[in-house]
C-alpha cells in the first residue's frame, strides 16, 4: 500500500506545456489511494481542460475565486481548500508562478491557496534550460526551500523549445515516487518493528467444538494498520477473525489456540522494538481434547480445564529493551486490577477497557480506554472510534522513543 493512500492532495497546475502530464499524475494519485483536488491557473487551461482533470479526480476543478457560470455565484474559499490538504503539489511550476510564490504575489486562486497552506508544499519546476539556470529562477528555488517548501528536481531531456537539457518537469511516475520516498523517510516509526496480537483464541473441546470469546480482532488490526501507516514493520499474530490488513508492512500470522499464539510471539519477540498484546487470549483450555465428536448423552457434562500459558506475562519476564503494552478488560475495581497487572507482568503501559462503559467492548467500532503507565499515571480517554484509539496508542509509542 502506498504511503499516499488516504492522503488529501491539492494539485496546483500553472500555465506551462508540461500541464498536459497532469492528467497522468492525477490518475497515479488516485491509483495510490489519494483524494485529489485540482486548482488551475487561468493560463493552464490552455494546455489541459478542467473537464479532463475533474473526471479523473472525481472532484470539481477550481481556477477562480468564484464560479462565474453559476446563477448564484459561489466563492471558492482558498482557506478551506488549504486547510483540507495533507500536502500540496504544484506541477508544473513555471518560472512566473515560482517567482510569485517566492515574493508573496497573490493574483490568482492557486497563489492564494499556496499562501494559506499549512501542509507540506512540493513544487516541480518546468521551464526551458536557460530559464531553469537563470539567476532569478535559482533565487526563487532557494527562497522557496528556505520557506520550507520541497523541490522535486527537474529532469533532463527534450524540451518544448526543441532544445534538450535540464528543465523538463519530472515525469508523473517520478513525482509520485519522490513524494512516497520523502513521506516515508519522515514517518516517526520508520525502522521500528512491532509485534501485535489480535482477536480471540479458540481452545478445542473436540474436533467441532471450542472454548472462545466474542473478540472481533478489530482493535488489534486497527493498531497494526496505524503502526504501518507510521512506517513501522508489523508482525500481526491473529486468532480467528474476519478482519483484513491490506498493507505490505503488515505480516499477518494466523493462529487458533493460545499455545500457537504463545509460540509465534516468542519466535519473533527478541527482534522487535515494541509488543502490543491486544488479543483476547483464553485463560483456560480443556485438559483433555477428545479425538472424536462428543455425543450428546448424559444430562450433565463436565469439562476439566487447565490454565493456558500467560503470553503477556512471559513477554514481560523476557523483556530486554522492548516497549511492552498490555490490555486489561475489567468489570470491577478496574484501576486497581490494572495496576496489579502492570507490576505482575512487567508492562510499560496498559490499556484499560471497562465493560461498564457504554460504547466499549466486543464487536463494535468504538472503544473507551484509560491509559496507565508503569509509574501509575492514569489518563482517561473519551469514547472514540477504535481507529482513533489505535492512533492514541501509537502516539504513546512515539512519545516513548522520541521524548
Amino acid at each position: 500500500m502506498s504511503v499516499l493512500n488516504g492522503k488529501k492532495i491539492l494539485l496546483g497546475i500553472s500555465g506551462g506545456i508540461a500541464a498536459y502530464k497532469t492528467a497522468s499524475l492525477v490518475r497515479l494519485f488516485i491509483k495510490a489511494g489519494a483524494h485529489v483536488q485540482v486548482i488551475m491557473t487561468p493560463a493552464s487551461k490552455d494546455f489541459v481542460t478542467p473537464l479532463t482533470l475533474s473526471t479523473l479526480s472525481k472532484n470539481p476543478v477550481f481556477s477562480s475565486f468564484y464560479n462565474q457560470d453559476e446563477e448564484n455565484e459561489k466563492w471558492n474559499n482558498h482557506v478551506d481548500l488549504a486547510l483540507w490538504a495533507d500536502l500540496m503539489v504544484i506541477a508544473p511550476a513555471t518560472a512566473n508562478t515560482l517567482s510569485k510564490m517566492a515574493n508573496g504575489t497573490c493574483d490568482n486562486l492557486l497563489l492564494a491557496v499556496y499562501l494559506s497552506a499549512k501542509c507540506p508544499v512540493y513544487f516541480a519546476p518546468a521551464m526551458d534550460l536557460d530559464m531553469y539556470k537563470h539567476p532569478s529562477s535559482l533565487a526563487s528555488f532557494n527562497s522557496l526551500q528556505q520557506y520550507g517548501n520541497i523541490i522535486i528536481p527537474a529532469e533532463s531531456g527534450e524540451l518544448a523549445s526543441g532544445l534538450s537539457g535540464e528543465g523538463r518537469m519530472a515525469e508523473p511516475e517520478n513525482i509520485v515516487a519522490f513524494l512516497e520516498a520523502d513521506l516515508e523517510s519522515k514517518l516517526p516509526l520508520k525502522g521500528k518493528k512491532i509485534l501485535i496480537t489480535a482477536g480471540p483464541t479458540y481452545e478445542a473441546i473436540d474436533p467441532v467444538r471450542f472454548i472462545g470469546n466474542h473478540s472481533s480482532g478489530k482493535m488489534g488490526f486497527d493498531i497494526a494498520l496505524s503502526a504501518a501507516n507510521l512506517g513501522a514493520s508489523v508482525i500481526l499474530v491473529s486468532g480467528p477473525t474476519n478482519c483484513k490488513a491490506n498493507n505490505s508492512l503488515v505480516q499477518v500470522i494466523s493462529v487458533v489456540s493460545a499455545q500457537e499464539m504463545y509460540d509465534v510471539c516468542h519466535q519473533y519477540y527478541a527482534g522487535v522494538d515494541v509488543a502490543i498484546a491486544a488479543a483476547a487470549v483464553a485463560d483456560y483450555k480443556p485438559k483433555i481434547v477428545s479425538a472424536q465428536k462428543i455425543k450428546k448423552a448424559a444430562d450433565e457434562f463436565t469439562i476439566e480445564l487447565e490454565k493456558t500459558k500467560d503470553i503477556l506475562a512471559s513477554l514481560g519476564a523476557n523483556k530486554k529493551n522492548q516497549f511492552l503494552i498490555g490490555f486489561a478488560l475489567e468489570t470491577e475495581n478496574e484501576i486497581e486490577n490494572a495496576k496489579i497487572k502492570i507490576q505482575k507482568k512487567n508492562l510499560d503501559l496498559i490499556v484499560l477497557n471497562s465493560l461498564q462503559d457504554e460504547g466499549a467492548g466486543f464487536g463494535i467500532d468504538t472503544n473507551k480506554v484509560t491509559f496507565i503507565d508503569k509509574e501509575f499515571h492514569v489518563e482517561e480517554m473519551e469514547l472514540k472510534s477504535k481507529k482513533a484509539v489505535a492512533d492514541d496508542i501509537l502516539n504513546k509509542v512515539i512519545t516513548h522513543f522520541y521524548e
